[in-house]
């Protein structure tokens, strides 16, 4: 029993809570500092790889004529900028998904669409972003000590981000083909599915957050083939019901918190290397939108991680439930209408 709870990767979170106070958390050691620069520099490093990507370098990198493009004059050309806006909504959106564990494509994605942006400019840049930011979080997340990846003997954080992974991918593989292929299911019923999903879970949570539940890693199994589903068939709905679903299998919420992080991380990799085949198919690509989420994600990814640290568990307790609640009203607010033109 002794080594098993020595590999549940999440003793030194409650360690660090229980021998320092807030204040001693919010000083951080050199060694975080050094995990932190390591952070921005990666982040920096994809910053410069979406502006050269931006310049459209390839023949299936092309500059889509989107609203936003045509409004800048940019129609025809290889002339980008940083769009300010988008930087201001994406380190808000980044900070919540970071510390939260959900929100950043199911709310900022909307928002670009609406802006006036196309989704060839938005989805493959924020899968990139997505895929970066989940894995530099997941390493920052064991820098400041919020949780313990280890090999052998094999965490149970570890054990997590594999199931989570492996099921998630089955099932977005399932439900594309599924809910697509064969049920044609209109999509206003899949995201009015997915945002009761999300309030329900929320909800739960919240009332169930009150006490400490019992580690049950098999309900995981569950989460996870819900949330790829989510994400096949919706865009949405992966991060909230993963982190959610961690809480409520017993997962202490600064742990499970870096485990989504490393799950979406790779998810989102997975999905860059699915954009990747695509380009072989003549399907064109505009990186405009990278560079400015990338300078968003350069402060935001690393200040999330180290916000969790400094905090106590129990606010993050009410937190992150409480965020998935918002999450889920900003899907309401969006279906709505088409729910009633649809039943119309």
């Amino acid at each position: 029993m002794e080594e098993k709870e020595r590999s549940m990767g999440w003793e030194v979170a409650r360690e660090l809570e229980a021998e320092k106070t807030l204040l001693q958390r919010f000083v951080p050691e050199w060694r975080q500092i050094k995990g932190a620069l390591w952070g921005i520099l990666a982040l920096f490093l994809v910053f410069l790889l979406g502006c050269w990507l931006a310049g459209n370098p390839f023949e299936a990198t092309q500059r889509i004529p989107s609203e936003v493009v045509k409004s800048h004059g940019w129609v025809g050309t290889d002339n980008w900028g940083i769009i300010w806006y988008v930087v201001a909504l994406a380190m808000f959106f980044e900070f919540m998904d970071a510390s939260a564990g959900m929100g950043f494509g199911t709310a900022l994605t909307p928002l670009l669409l609406v802006v006036g942006f196309d989704p060839k400019q938005i989805v493959p840049a924020v899968m990139i972003q997505q895929g970066v930011a989940g894995l530099v979080g997941a390493f920052l997340h064991r820098e400041f000590e919020n949780v313990e990846w280890k090999l052998k003997p094999m965490s149970e954080t570890i054990k997590l981000w594999l199931i989570i992974a492996i099921v998630g991918c089955v099932a977005v593989a399932f439900s594309i083909t599924a809910v697509y292929a064969y049920l044609n299911v209109a999509k206003v019923w899949i995201k009015l599915y997915v945002a009761v999903l999300l309030l329900m879970m929320g909800g739960i949570s919240l009332y169930q957050g009150r006490k400490e539940r019992p580690y049950r890693p098999n309900k995981m199994f569950l989460f996870a083939a819900l949330a790829g589903f989510n994400k096949g068939v919706g865009g949405g709905g992966y991060g909230p019901v993963v982190t959610i679903g961690g809480l409520i299998s017993g997962v202490p919420v600064k742990s499970m918190l870096a485990v989504t992080a490393i799950s979406e991380g790779t998810v989102s990799t997975f999905a860059i290397l699915v954009w990747m085949a695509l380009l072989t198919s003549g399907v064109t690509i505009d990186y405009i939108l990278l560079p400015s989420l990338m300078i968003a994600t350069m402060f935001t990814a690393v200040a999330a991680p180290y916000m969790i640290r400094v905090f106590p568990e129990k606010l993050w307790k009410i937190v992150v439930p409480a965020y998935c609640c918002v999450v889920a009203a900003i899907c309401f607010w969006k279906i709505i209408p088409d729910v009633i033109a649809k039943l119309s």
